[in-house]
């Protein structure tokens, strides 16, 4: 038998609540995919009954995953088994397998032309051209040691990585793969976002997401956000910006406009990677205690159910006509 937990947690708020959308049932159809790392599986989830009815196996250590540019396919990245999956987002059904060297984080330029890989074990980063169905190794650099997280300038020229080990943040030409700078950022920075002409980056070694200009390489200021800050989502919206703290168990909203914290929603077991519903709900791996956890950020109530080992990436799949 499954077990469901419902804790009504009071929202910290100072002053904004984050926008909802229109209230609907909580049975809307969907999937939700759940990256068990440890256990090396696929957990799918039935969103409706917030409950997981399979386990797709993989091969070692699956830690991210993405949708193909045309929505035809996820691509889930087996860094230990050195492969990529690529699933039915309809069926969840895994369609056909390719060889690519530690993928860990993982994601598509604007264009969506343009693929690249973070191999975190291996040091490097690979720069890729997307065809429509599979990537073409273009570029690939060594880098300080274990890139994590990425993300793209908003005309798809520069990809920026972020650096665990040596604390810094490197800018690359994804047309030449070039390196084009190099900058501290904070202790262990992952997750990493562009956003208002800034980067948003979280330092996981600390407590806060530093605002880097990207222009001058400075960090212009600290958003304290709890200790742990791991990984920075844009709400659909576009009006608050999300920021999961692993060791303080929390989630911090903040104001898009002014970065200033609005909202704190607890969230036991170390919340790690997010995915949203369409009714703005927040769907959140809790990474060291086996669980995911449904959070409506209106209320600050979470929902939480077991999946498997160390859960990390996830992603929502809206039930199709």
């Amino acid at each position: 038998m499954r077990r469901r937990s419902l804790l009504a947690l009071p929202a910290l708020l100072t002053g904004l609540a984050p926008p909802r959308a229109e209230a609907t049932a909580p049975s809307e159809g969907g999937t939700v995919l759940v990256l068990n790392s440890r256990d090396a599986t696929i957990g799918v989830v039935d969103a409706a009954e917030m409950a997981e009815t399979r386990r797709i196996p993989m091969l070692r250590e699956p830690h991210h995953l993405a949708m193909t540019p045309d929505g035809r396919e996820v691509m889930v990245a087996d860094s230990g088994g050195n492969e990529m999956f690529y699933l039915d987002p309809a069926t969840a059904e895994v369609r056909r397998r390719e060889a690519i060297g530690n993928p860990y984080h993982l994601g598509f330029g604007p264009s969506g032309r343009d693929f690249v890989i973070c191999s975190l074990r291996r040091a490097q980063v690979d720069i890729f051209r997307w065809d429509g169905r599979s990537p073409a190794l273009a570029h690939r650099l060594r880098t300080p040691p274990k890139p994590s997280h990425l993300a793209f300038s908003p005309d798809g020229a520069t990809v920026y990585i972020t650096l665990q080990g040596s604390g810094e943040i490197t800018a690359i030409s994804v047309a030449s793969g070039e390196p084009l700078w190099t900058a501290p950022v904070g202790p262990e920075p992952a997750g990493i976002m562009w956003h208002n002409d800034r980067l948003l980056v979280c330092n996981m070694g600390s407590d806060h997401v530093a605002v880097m200009n990207p222009a001058t390489q400075e960090v212009e200021s600290r958003i304290p956000v709890g200790r742990g800050a791991h990984t920075v989502w844009l709400a659909p919206g576009g009006s608050v910006v999300y920021v999961t703290s692993r060791i303080d168990s929390r989630i911090t909203v903040l104001d898009a406009r002014s970065l200033r914290p609005v909202q704190a929603i607890a969230v036991p077991g170390g919340p790690d990677c997010v995915t949203f519903d369409p009714q703005g709900r927040i769907w959140v791996t809790q990474r060291w205690i086996g669980r995911i956890a449904r959070v409506d950020p209106e209320t600050g109530s979470v929902e939480s159910i077991r999946v498997g080992r160390s859960p990390h990436g996830i992603l929502f799949l809206p039930k199709r006509a």
